[in-house]
């Protein structure tokens, strides 16, 4: 009989309820316990699963020789903490994006991955999201040529998503890492590591903010794409994060939120031309369930974590220098590389 993998869940949040759902979709894992600090989280929480134990402090669950997994779906500030603790003690590991707010704390995460025998996985959920997994597929088969500027964005109202307990509301939270690694992981997947970045923020929708709200980065690639990301966190519309890839032979546009995506390529639909043709995909803009099977895959088959830490610190790497770029006013920044 094959091993069932005891997975604990830190932070009830939506994005936590959300791994809850892939533990119980994925029938390698059990759900073992949750935990949050928050009594009224856990309250909703039992809600919905009354038999699961529920604990306020994490370090019970890592204590716990029982435990195989441990999922960190907490507040970002908190990833490096719990993260590096679950890995002293033989935990495997599925944290949250971003790998962590600050490159002293990725150093952390990134020496305790080294020095452990669990196998660790940074969740990029854009990954995982079909349309997205389409578009790097056509590129992949050279359906568009060769890459020469790509662009994402992070577009996203926190007014109305301010965290619970108001923990997205930080000056130690700049957007562009918080939010805009998500359309960062996704350029960097698709087009390829980036060298050097310059960028401009500014502030003018959540005034009542300690941080700018919108921040607009140009990257300059290794291969010599260059990349742009916007990184709003008060713009008035429904959340997106719509992406183009512009190639020497074709285009496509996508995003996480709709149910099909645009191909420009005269080469593989020569009687449309230029014109747009739709491609269907499934809508999953937050697929953590296939993200958690990836992981389980490579635990259980003992194979390599294609997410893994260094992918997670490349993209932090890359936020945070195009955060400093806005501070200074531009001012181009090369990028740390791991």
């Amino acid at each position: 009989m094959s091993k069932i993998y005891n997975v604990v869940v830190l932070g009830l949040g939506g994005i936590g309820r959300a791994h809850i759902k892939g533990v119980l979709n994925t029938p390698s894992c059990k759900l073992y316990a949750i935990c949050d600090t928050s009594q009224e989280a856990i309250d909703l929480a039992k809600k919905d699963y009354p038999d699961v134990p529920a604990v306020k402090d994490y370090k019970e669950l890592l204590a716990d020789e029982n435990v195989d997994l441990v999922i960190v779906a907490t507040p970002d500030f908190v990833h490096a903490e719990q993260a590096v603790a679950a890995l002293q003690v033989g935990k495997h590991v599925l944290c949250e994006k971003p790998l962590a707010m600050g490159m002293d704390d990725v150093d952390k995460i990134v020496s305790a991955v080294e020095a452990a025998s669990s196998k660790f996985m940074i969740g990029q959920v854009c990954r995982y999201a079909p349309g997205f997994r389409k578009a790097k597929e056509l590129v992949d088969e050279g359906k568009i040529g060769k890459l020469f500027f790509v662009e994402s964005e992070y577009a996203h109202n926190y007014g109305r998503a301010r965290g619970v307990g108001d923990w997205r509301v930080n000056p130690l939270r700049d957007p562009m890492v918080g939010g805009g690694c998500h359309a960062v992981d996704l350029l960097r997947w698709v087009a390829g590591e980036m060298k050097s970045v310059s960028a401009l923020s500014n502030h003018f929708c959540l005034t009542d903010w300690p941080v700018n709200d919108c921040t607009i980065s140009i990257f300059q690639f290794e291969n010599g794409v260059i990349g742009k990301v916007m990184a709003s966190i008060g713009c008035v519309r429904p959340y997106t994060m719509r992406s183009v890839f512009y190639g020497t032979e074709g285009t496509i546009i996508c995003d996480n939120t709709s149910d099909h995506i645009q191909l420009s390529s005269p080469k593989t639909n020569p009687e449309k031309g230029n014109a747009f043709v739709d491609i269907p995909v499934d809508i999953n803009n937050h697929n953590v369930t296939a993200e958690l099977q990836d992981f389980m895959d490579a635990i259980v088959n003992d194979k390599p974590v294609l997410t893994n830490v260094y992918e997670g610190a490349r993209t932090v790497a890359a936020a945070t220098a195009a955060s400093l770029s806005a501070r200074e006013g531009g001012k181009p920044v090369v990028i740390r590389k791991f």
